[in-house]
């Protein structure tokens, strides 16, 4: 079943790239309040399925399953298609542990969800789209700054790392940035390297050597840019992270095809980085 899953979701993936649609690129251009929701619950929904749901391309951020548009007296329209959700749900092993414990070990499960737009016969908040400012680039420095065990953050060179050695992130200096959000989301997509250091998230793409091109510099290539896409989100600026490292895209489609697991793994990675970030 796991497997199962993990297929649908990377072959949505890798249709959404080969289409030329990145689907971390732009999820969140009306800010934090428009990420995918569920409308009876109202919980924001997370990792893959943030990615999942704003690439289908609804204004909307609210979502609802097909029972659920029922029970609020309404229905889908015919011939709409459903978006994935994936979820993990404890699973009863029958075993127990040392201790006489049930061992449950976590298995990947999946539903189906449709936005509102797709929907009709219920009424729902409509929220309005906040104007472009700068207030957002306010959010990304108190981010920076409420960050735990954050690295120094030098500008010695123009051009951006983060050095695991010295534990330290180079950032070119903002003015060199073609924007205010460009800078910033750079420096996220660094941040999120960084933790993966030992006295962070100890992540192997940081923690071992990975040679430029391989599958693990790939897949912590991959972790960065969804982190700072994460990270973008949240300050409501626009995302352009991607567009540094289109040169991926191909070697990712590749990994996506021998590895339908690496996406998900990825995004669940990613959004453990930003949830450290932000405290």
């Amino acid at each position: 079943m796991a497997n199962q899953v993990y297929r649908i979701v990377t072959d949505r993936m890798i249709r959404l790239l080969e289409q030329g649609t990145v689907p971390w690129r732009k999820p969140w251009a009306g800010g934090p309040t428009q990420w995918p929701k569920n409308l009876v619950s109202g919980q924001q929904y997370r990792g893959i399925n943030v990615f999942l749901l704003s690439a289908a391309g609804f204004e909307s951020p609210w979502w609802l399953t097909y029972k659920q548009a029922q029970q609020r007296g309404g229905h889908v329209r015919k011939g709409e298609e459903s978006s994935v959700v994936v979820f993990y749900k404890d699973w009863d092993t029958g075993k127990t542990d040392d201790d006489g414990k049930p061992v449950r070990v976590p298995v990947l499960r999946y539903y189906r969800v449709f936005n509102v737009a797709q929907c009709e016969g219920f009424e729902y908040s409509r929220p309005d789209l906040p104007e472009r400012d700068f207030r957002p680039i306010e959010r990304c420095e108190s981010v920076v700054s409420g960050m735990p065990k954050r690295p120094a953050i030098e500008h010695g060179e123009a051009r951006a790392y983060y050095r695991p050695s010295t534990d330290t992130v180079n950032m070119p200096r903002a003015a060199l940035f073609e924007s205010d959000a460009a800078h910033y989301s750079v420096l996220f997509h660094e941040l999120t390297h960084s933790t993966g250091h030992r006295s962070r998230l100890d992540r192997t793409g940081i923690t071992r050597a990975a040679a430029f091109g391989s599958a693990e510099y790939s897949r912590e290539e991959l972790i960065a840019e969804m982190g700072a896409a994460f990270l973008c989100g949240h300050c409501g600026i626009h995302t352009h992270t991607i567009e540094n490292s289109a040169a991926y895209i191909d070697s990712w489609l590749g990994r996506l095809r021998r590895d339908p697991k690496l996406v998900v793994q990825a995004a669940s990675k990613a959004q453990a980085a930003a949830d450290f970030i932000l405290g």
